[in-house]
């Protein structure tokens, strides 16, 4: 069964290849696109709620939780339908990217962008949200059983391990956060599965990659950006927890804690990235990390308002609108003029 969805991928070119394999981006149209620009979704839509729980925290202005939440829905049809193209048009281009050891496990964005989605949609129908996060739950769960099952069943090469591996179980942790905004009751054996099946398997993954990152040799410039995945686990698990239990406990402090620190470490490991690597659709894989860090300090600092919680969270929102404005503007632009495709990579 193996060697059925095995590649074979030169070692360089496994490490290289965040999004599509290159040997599959030579056929169909926009076989260049790759699956984790879904990540662009995820980080919209998390930036919108920490804007929306900032109004209610400090009286921000609500149009902004509105317009990243509109944008967010553009983005999402727009890579919905450039993706369906590229599946379509190139079908060997997207089995060579789930068969990859690396980008195949970016798929969890798709399922991602469908758990987080409903919530500006529920604006709109909250039916349709409902079933949109039906359909996400349903394809998130069944991915990551393939993937634990990929890893279990195959030997895995230590320098496969990198941050997006963990997407697969942030996923999971994922699927409690729409539903207080969709009003979904009588689901908690299901959401409290996703949330201990998710905080499971991140913790030992965290420690794999970590590993990798010591002991192997570093990641190229151009997957910099994706060691900020690193704190996704504990900024989406604290979000994600507070939903199932209904309260901020000790271990929704220490999830709290763990991001802040997280979130120093990766900043100061990340500070030249804008020198050493230029813009490339690889940096939305900042957004989501980063937009869930600012969710979980607008919610701690609402539990526990002081000085320091209320410091951390404004500045975090500040920042974060900021930096996704920006690489909105530079991907929007990219795209108007035809050149998309030069951020690739």
């Amino acid at each position: 069964m193996s060697s059925e969805i095995r590649i074979p991928i030169a070692p360089d070119e496994t490490i290289l290849a965040y999004g599509t394999p290159t040997t599959a981006t030579r056929e169909g149209t926009l076989s260049y696109l790759p699956v984790a620009l879904f990540g662009a979704v995820m980080g919209l839509t998390g930036l919108s709620s920490a804007w929306k729980f900032a109004d209610g925290l400090y009286g921000l202005p609500s149009w902004m939780a509105s317009f990243f939440a509109s944008l967010s829905i553009m983005a999402f049809v727009l890579v919905g339908i450039g993706y369906a193209i590229k599946t379509v048009t190139g079908f060997k281009a997207v089995k060579a990217e789930f068969q990859h050891p690396v980008a195949g496990n970016l798929f969890g964005t798709l399922f991602i962008s469908l758990l987080l989605i409903p919530i500006p949609v529920c604006a709109y129908s909250l039916n349709a949200a409902r079933w949109i996060w039906a359909v996400g739950t349903l394809g998130m769960i069944l991915f990551s059983w393939v993937i634990i099952s990929r890893w279990l069943g195959q030997q895995q090469q230590p320098a496969h391990a990198t941050p997006a591996w963990i997407i697969p179980m942030v996923g999971l942790i994922n699927i409690p956060i729409a539903v207080p905004t969709l009003q979904i009751h009588g689901q908690d054996e299901l959401l409290m599965f996703s949330l201990a099946i998710g905080l499971f398997f991140a913790v030992p993954l965290f420690t794999l990659v970590m590993s990798r990152l010591i002991f192997e040799k570093p990641l190229i410039v151009s997957l910099q950006p994706s060691l900020m995945i690193l704190v996704a686990p504990f900024a989406v698990g604290f979000s994600a927890y507070v939903n199932v239990v209904g309260e901020v406990d000790r271990f929704a402090t220490a999830l709290y804690m763990l991001t802040i620190f997280l979130l120093t470490v990766m900043i100061g490991r990340l500070r030249y990235l804008a020198i050493t690597c230029p813009f490339r659709l690889a940096w939305w894989s900042v957004s989501f990390p980063l937009a869930s860090a600012s969710v979980c300090a607008l919610r701690y600092a609402q539990h526990s308002p002081n000085l320091f919680t209320h410091s951390v969270a404004i500045v975090l929102l500040a920042g974060v609108t900021l930096l996704l404005t920006a690489m909105s503007v530079k991907t929007i632009a990219s795209l108007l003029q035809g050149h998309l495709k030069l951020l690739i990579g």
